[in-house]
């Protein structure tokens, strides 16, 4: 099994969309995929697949994963009494947390688990790093250069624990729905700049796309349908098959 970290150092890039639709995507083309949602206190994964009012069962003295389309999820999100309580914990708590849906969770025999981290490079990143000992980590980014200075820290993060690093940029062009022209809103090659700085491989850049923001409030993956952004998504999974 291959454990894919997938990181940022800041909110609102769109990584728990990233880890979404890769976990997805690389399901439809055979694989077993598991997708660990690991933001203690923002956890979207449940929002995003359309499965907020799930809950995890025992099974055999661990947890049972819950299965969205052949992708097995586990994420804080089916512990809690609502999706407005919050999580107030200290850091011994979300390590020990973290260590139960990492090792007590009946994956089953997976070839990829897909790690959605928190922001940041603090406790949850440091826990996981240490439980899963990760082989690969995609950071995501999106192209200007206040977003860009946050993710470095990631980078810098993913370097210390010898994972193959990989960047995704999101929110790139936005094509114009009328007369086709490329808008770049929030700056263009921020995230292959990034990749080149660091001398580690980039893997694409998802442009703006109404059907992205569409699929995540109705809660499924957006590779799901056709369209720009699930073409360049398939372009960005097979680069990252072809790597690994």
């Amino acid at each position: 099994m291959k454990k894919i970290l997938v990181i940022s150092g800041k909110g609102g890039v769109g990584k728990s969309t990233v880890a979404v639709n890769l976990a997805y995507a690389l399901a439809k083309r055979g694989y077993k995929v598991g997708l660990l949602d690991a933001d203690i206190h923002g956890p979207t994964i449940p929002k995003l697949l359309g499965i907020e009012n799930a809950r995890v069962e025992a099974e055999e003295g661990k947890l049972k994963p819950i299965d969205v389309e052949g992708v097995k999820v586990i994420s804080i999100g089916f512990f809690l009494p609502s999706k407005e309580t919050p999580v107030v914990w200290r850091g011994p708590m979300k390590h020990k947390f973290l260590e139960q849906i990492t090792q007590d969770v009946n994956w089953g025999n997976l070839d990829f688990l897909i790690i959605d981290c928190p922001p940041g490079t603090g406790d949850e990143l440091i826990s996981i790093s240490q439980l899963l000992n990760p082989e690969i980590a995609i950071v995501v980014t999106t192209p200007q250069s206040v977003a860009l200075e946050d993710v470095t820290k990631a980078l810098n993060f993913a370097k210390k624990t010898n994972a193959k690093i990989f960047v995704i940029e999101n929110m790139s062009g936005f094509v114009c729905p009328h007369c086709g022209n490329v808008i770049y809103i929030f700056g263009k090659g921020g995230g292959e700049r990034l990749a080149k700085s660091f001398n580690v491989r980039f893997l694409g850049s998802i442009p703006l796309d109404e059907k992205v923001m569409e699929s995540g409030e109705k809660g499924y993956p957006f590779v799901r349908e056709e369209g720009k952004a699930s073409k360049v998504f398939a372009e960005i999974t097979d680069k990252l098959l072809k790597e690994i």
